[in-house]
């Protein structure tokens, strides 16, 4: 009987598993385009290998309302220029998004405001590649829950694509 029960924990977490697996998937698949532009991060570290430490924009003009609203998890609206660039609009108030719009989660710890993750891994000696790296490409769906996809140039051009 305890085998049984041990064997049957073991699928519900393996299905557990696959079904968040299944639902990044989805995001990125289809997740909307949304770029976040950068500010300038160290990329290296020793012990983690190659990656860039995330900083965005969009967090440096959020920063004020974020702390003054004191919420540690919350959504920003951002509004989508042509290039799919995401600027900061407001703090979510629920109200319903205009047209261009997004809304985005983020994750206040310490003093840092995050969207998805707070780095980028990328192939051991490719370090030179993304010093070009202007914009985090995203992909977030409609509850505001995002992945980052690739890094992209000042021309848009998604750096490291074959």
């Amino acid at each position: 009987m305890r085998k049984y029960w041990i064997v049957l924990l073991g699928v519900l977490i393996l299905m557990l598993v696959n079904y968040s697996i299944y639902q990044r998937e989805q995001l990125v698949t289809h997740g909307r385009t949304v770029l976040l532009e950068l500010e300038p991060v160290d990329p290296r570290s020793l012990m983690q290998g190659d990656y860039m430490a995330l900083r965005f924009a969009v967090a440096r003009e959020a920063r004020a309302l974020i702390q003054e609203s004191k919420a540690r998890d919350g959504y920003v609206i951002l509004a989508l220029d042509q290039q799919g660039v995401g600027r900061f609009s407001r703090i979510d108030d629920l109200s319903d998004l205009k047209e261009g719009e997004v809304k985005m989660l983020y994750r206040l710890r310490g003093r840092a405001i995050k969207f998805a993750t707070n780095a980028f891994f990328f192939q051991e000696g490719k370090a030179k590649l993304y010093e070009a790296a202007k914009y985090g490409e995203f992909r977030v769906d409609d509850s505001g829950d995002s992945v980052l996809v690739a890094m992209r140039d000042q021309g848009f051009a998604v750096i490291g694509a074959e």
